[in-house]
């Protein structure tokens, strides 16, 4: 229970990032979810446009502060070797 009227506020401020949060994290999980299973199922090459969609969804969360600059380049560079491993097969 907040005591002054500047920790209610903070209070309600932290609820409402959550949630921000919360999607925002489910979006991404999401979106690399699917690229990750349309790369997997891909015979040969992989479509352009599914690599940069997830590319895409990482860099957007990165920008808004949802996970940090080192976690989407490594988001990214798994996403690049697993469709280079995809058109090997």
């Amino acid at each position: 229970m907040a005591n002054t009227r500047s920790a209610e506020k903070q209070q309600r401020q932290a609820e409402k990032a959550a949630v921000r949060n919360r999607a925002g994290k489910s979006r991404l999980r999401s979106a690399l979810k699917k690229t990750r299973g349309t790369i997997a199922s891909a015979a040969g090459a992989v479509e352009q446009s599914v690599i940069s969609g997830g590319y895409s969804a990482v860099d957007k969360a990165a920008k808004s502060g949802l996970i940090k600059k080192n976690t989407a380049s490594r988001y990214k560079a798994r996403i690049a070797a697993a469709a280079k491993r995809a058109e090997k097969k």
